[in-house]
C-alpha cells in the first residue's frame, strides 16, 4: 500500500453530516485532511464534532475557506492533495422558489472543484451524488434500481433531484472531455441516517424527528432506501483508493426499503420509551414499495453496510440526546 503519510485528502463541506464522517474516517485511517468551509468561523464546530467522535489530535487536519459559488481559494484547497472527496452540495428542507438556486451551485460547484483538482494534479475525485440521480424517471413497478439507471433531468422533477442529476452528469462530461489523467468515482447514497455528531444532521433525520414529535400524521405514499452515515463515509474512502472504482458509480444503500410507517413501527418496537408522541400512521400498500440493489458496491469494493434498522435506531438515539 502507498505511504499514507504523504497523502492529503480534501473533503469539501466539512460541517455537513456526511462530510464530518468522511473527515473522521480519513483521520482514523492515517491520512492528512484538508476541509473546505464556506466560513472559517465554523472551524471550531468541526473540531468539536470530531472530539465527540473520539479524535484527540488535530495535527493532520487543516481548513480552507471556499464557497461553491465562487472561484476563490479552490486552487489553495486542492494544492498538494492526492484525492478529493467532493461532498458539499445544497440540500434544502423545502422547495426553493427558483430551481436554479440549487442547480447552479450544485453543478457549477462540482465543476469548480473538478477543474481545480485537475489543474493541481489530483489523482482521483470522489463525488457525492444521490439516489436522486438514479431513481426518478423509470417506472418502479417490477424494476430493481441499480447504478445503470439515470433520472431524466428534462422530465419535471423537484429542484433537488434535478440539481443532483445535472451535477453528476456535468462531472462525468467534464472527466470524459477535459479531465486529463484525473479519475472520477461517484457515490449515490439513498436517505442518510445514523448518529449525528452535531446540529447539522441530514434532511432524512428530520423525517424521524417529525415522526417522534407527532408532526407526521399520515404515511406519505413513498418508500425509500436507508443507509448509515458511517457506511457512507466508508464507501467514499473505499472508492477513493480502490483501483476498480475508477470511472464507476456506486449505489449506497442497506438491504431493503422502508416507509415512514415502517420507521414508526420500528421505533415503537425497539425504542418504546421514545414513541409516546408518534401518531397512528397507516401501513402503505405493498405495491408502492420500490426495489434497489447494492450488489455492485459489495462485489467491487467489498462494502457491507449496517442494516436499515440499525441506521434508523442510531438516528433515534441521536435525537434523544
Amino acid at each position: 500500500m502507498e505511504n499514507l503519510e504523504k497523502q492529503t485528502v480534501l473533503v469539501t463541506g466539512g460541517t455537513g453530516f456526511v462530510g464530518i464522517y468522511c473527515i473522521l474516517y480519513l483521520l482514523k485511517a492515517g491520512f492528512k485532511v484538508k476541509t473546505s468551509l464556506r466560513s472559517l468561523a465554523r472551524k471550531d464546530e468541526v473540531i468539536s464534532m470530531l472530539k465527540e467522535a473520539g479524535i484527540t489530535s488535530f495535527e493532520n487536519l487543516s481548513f480552507v475557506e471556499a464557497d461553491l459559488t465562487s472561484d476563490n481559494n479552490w486552487n489553495d484547497a486542492v494544492k498538494g492533495c492526492t484525492y478529493v472527496l467532493h461532498v458539499a452540495s445544497p440540500f434544502p428542507m423545502g422547495e426553493p422558489k427558483d430551481e436554479n438556486e440549487l442547480i447552479i451551485p450544485a453543478r457549477e460547484g462540482a465543476l469548480r472543484v473538478l477543474r481545480a483538482s485537475r489543474d493541481a494534479g489530483v489523482k482521483r475525485v470522489v463525488l457525492t451524488s444521490s439516489f436522486a440521480a438514479i431513481g426518478y424517471s423509470i417506472d418502479p413497478k417490477g424494476h430493481v434500481f441499480t447504478e445503470k439507471d439515470w433520472t431524466d433531468a428534462n422530465k419535471a422533477t423537484g429542484a433537488y433531484i434535478k440539481s443532483k442529476t445535472l451535477a453528476e452528469q456535468a462531472a462525468w462530461d467534464f472527466i470524459n472531455q477535459e479531465g486529463g489523467s484525473m479519475e472520477l468515482s461517484v457515490i449515490n447514497p439513498v436517505g442518510v441516517f445514523g448518529p449525528a455528531l452535531g446540529k447539522d444532521y441530514s434532511t432524512s433525520i428530520g423525517l424521524i424527528k417529525a415522526i417522534l414529535d407527532g408532526q407526521m400524521k399520515e404515511t406519505p405514499g413513498f418508500t425509500f432506501g436507508v443507509v448509515d452515515v458511517r457506511d457512507v463515509a466508508e464507501i467514499h474512502v473505499l472508492a477513493m483508493t480502490h483501483p476498480a472504482a475508477k470511472g464507476e458509480r456506486f449505489l449506497a444503500t442497506a438491504e431493503g426499503v422502508m416507509s415512514l410507517y415502517d420507521v414508526a413501527q420500528l421505533i415503537r418496537k425497539e425504542k418504546a420509551d421514545k414513541a409516546g408522541e408518534i401518531a397512528d400512521l397507516k401501513p402503505l400498500d405493498q405495491s408502492l414499495y420500490i426495489a434497489m440493489s447494492n450488489e455492485k458496491a459489495g462485489r467491487v469494493l467489498g462494502w457491507t453496510p449496517r442494516s436499515k434498522e440499525e441506521a434508523i435506531l442510531a438516528s433515534v438515539d441521536t435525537l434523544g440526546k
